[in-house]
């Protein structure tokens, strides 16, 4: 990951060790001095490759049939061995699932997508998805690493250096319209944009590739 300021990543430590926090919590991702994080992008140009990973459960799994089920989607890109700006990222969808209650896999899905294949295995994934909380609308996914690269070059989280990828939460409508979070969104803001694609798109499959607006 990018370097924080001790301040934040002191923070972002205690929040890790402590595990998510209460849905009404605000998530103490910058210090004072901090920058703000870019505003929402809504017109996000993500494409969606066909191909296959795993889920938690060893599952095999069609990313865009996943992505593209005609419900609104909430994606985040995490690595299990993070201590910092990931389980910040983990903490702040466990606070939408509890936001959402039983739409969560219902109306809504949730994805958490692995920049380290080498390292998560499924196993590891479906420990790290037991510390958050996470219940059953939340998948979990890794796989081959040319696989997951297709999915991390066409969401726009891919780097180089999988540690120094950026911290974001992408939000889709489940048709191919998306919205890009950067930094560290708070649950409302990613429970806002999803009812507002919930609204605005009646529910079915689609099968073509996503593009942004």
């Amino acid at each position: 990951m990018t370097r924080l300021p001790s301040p934040v990543l002191a923070s972002l430590v205690l929040l890790a060790l402590s595990g998510p926090a209460r849905a009404d919590d605000a998530p103490p991702c910058h210090d004072p001095g901090a920058a703000e994080a870019p505003p929402p992008d809504s017109s996000a140009r993500v494409e969606v490759p066909d191909v296959e990973l795993v889920n938690q459960d060893g599952a095999a799994v069609r990313v865009r049939s996943l992505l593209l089920s005609g419900k609104p989607v909430v994606v985040s890109f995490i690595f299990t061995t993070c201590t910092t700006v990931c389980p910040m990222i983990s903490t702040i969808l466990a606070r939408v699932q509890d936001r959402l209650g039983d739409r969560a896999g219902r109306e809504v899905s949730l994805v958490s997508i692995s920049v380290d294949p080498g390292r998560d295995t499924p196993a590891r994934l479906k420990a790290y998805a037991t510390r958050h909380h996470s219940g059953p609308g939340w998948t979990w996914l890794t796989g081959g690493r040319g696989a997951v690269e297709q999915v991390l070059r066409g969401m726009g989280a891919y780097t180089p250096n999988f540690a120094d990828h950026p911290p974001m939460v992408l939000v889709g409508d489940g048709k191919g319209a998306w919205t890009r979070l950067n930094g560290f969104p708070a649950q409302a803001d990613i429970v806002a944009q999803v009812d507002s694609y919930a609204k605005a798109t009646p529910a079915g499959p689609v099968a073509a590739t996503a593009k942004g607006r």
